[in-house]
């Protein structure tokens, strides 16, 4: 199991160089794919990942990433297609929510409350969450270096966590939920978070041509470290509550999409603002 999850890394390890270090279209593409995939993971609990409705939540999620692509690339000085960038988010939430809706009361009684639920949940959680890697890669000039803080710190945290709390873990952080973690292992996952982002930082200020800051990107790296225990945590606790082991088997040793990515899906959009604000 341990080389069967050590090979999965490294093959996860080169495929992030291959998309992020170039970013724009092979990116975005990259992450469309995984968004719908993991909505589809997400959607397979409640059974509607082949139905009408979960066709509907992967259209919306398609037409998400669109506006995401307007906002990077321009629209040309069309005055109707800027107006659309400009109220993008809360005119797609509508008529999804209308479609959806739609669906559920015209297709009544073959879908209950819960699973209509849950697909308009899926959007926001997965696609929407995780297209905070293509943004933050996308931030002019620090993008570039701020987008690896996303890997860094959540997937960081989530090894220091588990080396910490095997060392000295013995209060318990969510005993019913997840018996292993403990609040030692939760502090040690956040400090080498930390540690992490301060090596990085003067990493890529010797050898990459940066300029940036040990000390922010610590303080950076520590909260999204912090915010990756709650993604973590939250996936947990959707398996626990429908009795399942993994969403899926896409990643070999590791389970699927949300099973890799349930840090990394709290985590983007937090990097993502504090380098906004502070980098």
């Amino acid at each position: 199991m341990f080389k069967t999850r050590l090979l999965s890394g490294i093959l996860l390890v080169i495929i992030a160089l291959a998309t992020i270090i170039p970013g724009n279209d092979i990116l975005f593409a990259l992450l469309l794919l995984v968004s719908l995939i993991g909505m589809s993971e997400l959607y397979k609990v409640m059974n509607v990942h082949k139905n009408l409705l979960g066709i509907t939540g992967y259209l919306a999620a398609a037409a998400y990433y669109v506006l995401i692509r307007f906002q990077f690339t321009g629209t040309g000085g069309n005055a109707a297609l800027d107006a659309i960038e400009e109220q993008g988010l809360g005119f797609l939430i509508i008529i999804f929510l209308i479609v959806l809706m739609a669906v559920y009361v015209f297709s009544y009684p073959k879908y209950v409350a819960n699973q209509v639920m849950t697909v308009f949940f899926g959007v926001f959680y997965v696609a929407v969450m995780l297209s905070y890697v293509y943004q933050a890669r996308m931030i002019p000039e620090e993008g570039a270096f701020l987008v690896w803080l996303v890997f860094l710190c959540s997937w960081g945290c989530d090894t220091c966590a588990y080396c910490v709390g095997m060392l000295i873990g013995k209060h318990k952080m969510a005993p019913k939920l997840s018996p292993k973690k403990s609040v030692e292992g939760g502090i040690g996952g956040v400090v080498g978070a930390a540690l992490l982002g301060a090596l990085y930082a003067l990493a890529v200020n010797k050898w990459g041509g940066a300029s940036v800051s040990p000390a922010l990107y610590a303080v950076i790296c520590a909260a999204g470290g912090l915010i990756s225990m709650v993604g973590d945590l939250a996936a947990s606790a959707i398996k626990r509550n429908h009795d399942i082991k993994d969403y899926g088997k896409l990643i070999p040793g590791h389970g699927g999409i949300l099973d890799r990515f349930d840090s990394v899906i709290f985590t983007a959009p937090i990097i993502y603002y504090l380098g906004v604000m502070f980098v």
